[in-house]
């Protein structure tokens, strides 16, 4: 056998390349052609393109071998099945991936429903973390979607109880209105004060929805100090009595002297104002609300409101601080209260309030009753 001289490799090798090129530029050509087309027409293209570039080059440098016409022969029907196989192959793998193709499309398309979708197995290790990110992806999205969901019906469901609570004070104002411009009383004059107390009401109702948005925002600012307990405890009480004297309750306060913590007064004493208002309103008539404080490990303080009323159900202990939460009978108002707005957003404000200190209001059932803790940090730095 005679050995290859460098000429002959060279000769190969620009052989084999030029026919290379010549193909691979057809099927850039086809490609492009097909790109309006079918993926799997373009996959098959691609995937017939490396086995008839092979092809060509082993055709072209038999040619200049001079081999005999029936060798020739048996190589062209060699060469042609081989390429005709990988043809095949190709349709098979361009099935294949337009098969995945399609079930991606779909899963897209269910996600896009509202639907949520499992991450199947295709056999190529990169579509299937593909298909992981997907599942993992509508996921979070049905999740978020569920989410928005429920708050867009707690909206609905508060602007409606904001109307309906609106509503009872401005009806009573254009009652007394009418009254008065009937001149059906003799003095009307004796209804200022009924006149003002409805707008008080309404006017809490407005500051209880500004400090929420406050809130919500994250826009709270405190103004943080060193704060006697008893003194905020004391005017929450004061501001609280004449709830409870209506309603015929009483409040009584253990363990509340001599405790000094870091807090805001101001929003320290909403904080306590609005859980012992949601007490007196719940409440039993003839029985006592019991404020506490006690301070625990971690440099945390506890500042507990317990009243005898029925409470709520345990799996809405946390739910009572939705805003507009009105769901359990038992904790529902059935008198007149001064005090509260009535919109269903004293526990909010109070929770948020307590979480813009570094602490939370939790709500626990006791053998003794109904009991709101204030968790709240006791140092400066906390």
């Amino acid at each position: 056998m005679m050995a290859l001289t460098a000429g002959d490799i060279a000769i190969i090798v620009l052989t084999s390349l030029l026919c290379a090129a010549v193909v691979a530029v057809i099927a850039l050509l086809l490609v492009r052609v097909l790109r309006r087309h079918s993926l799997r027409a373009q996959l098959i293209v691609v995937s017939s393109a490396g086995v008839a570039a092979m092809a060509a080059s082993v055709l072209a440098i038999s040619v200049q071998m001079y081999i005999s016409e029936h060798d020739l022969t048996v190589l062209v029907y060699v060469v042609g099945a081989s390429l005709l196989l990988g043809v095949i192959v190709a349709v098979v793998m361009a099935r294949a991936v337009r098969s995945s193709v399609s079930r991606f499309s779909s899963s897209l398309e269910r996600i896009g429903d509202g639907g949520a979708v499992e991450a199947q197995r295709t056999g190529s290790r990169e579509l299937d973390d593909l298909s992981a990110q997907l599942a993992a992806v509508s996921t979070k999205l049905d999740a978020a979607r569920r989410e928005l969901e429920q708050l867009d019906s707690a909206r609905r469901r508060f602007f409606a109880w904001i109307a309906h609570d609106l509503r009872t004070p401005l009806t009573a104002v254009r009652a007394l209105a009418e009254t008065i411009e009937g001149g059906v009383s003799e003095s009307p004059e004796r209804f200022a004060g009924e006149v003002r107390a409805q707008v008080e009401t309404m006017s809490r109702m407005v500051d209880d929805l500004f400090e929420l948005s406050t809130l919500t925002s994250g826009a709270v600012q405190l103004r943080t100090q060193q704060v006697d307990l008893l003194d905020v405890v004391s005017d929450a009480v004061a501001d609280v009595a004449p709830a409870a004297q209506r309603h015929g309750v009483r409040i009584v306060e253990r363990g509340i002297a001599g405790h000094v913590l870091w807090a805001d007064p101001h929003h320290l004493g909403r904080i306590v104002v609005n859980l012992l208002t949601n007490a007196v309103r719940h409440a039993p008539s003839g029985s006592e609300i019991v404020i506490s404080a006690t301070e625990i490990d971690g440099g945390r303080f506890v500042l507990g409101v317990l009243d005898h009323g029925a409470g709520v159900a345990m799996e809405d202990l946390d739910r009572m601080f939705d805003v507009g939460w009105r769901e359990d009978a038992a904790r529902t108002t059935t008198v007149d209260d001064a005090v509260a707005s009535g919109a269903g957003l004293g526990l909010s404000i109070a929770r948020g309030l307590a979480r813009a200190h570094g602490g939370d209001v939790v709500a626990e059932r006791t053998d003794e009753g109904f009991r709101m803790n204030v968790l709240l940090p006791s140092g400066a730095g906390a």
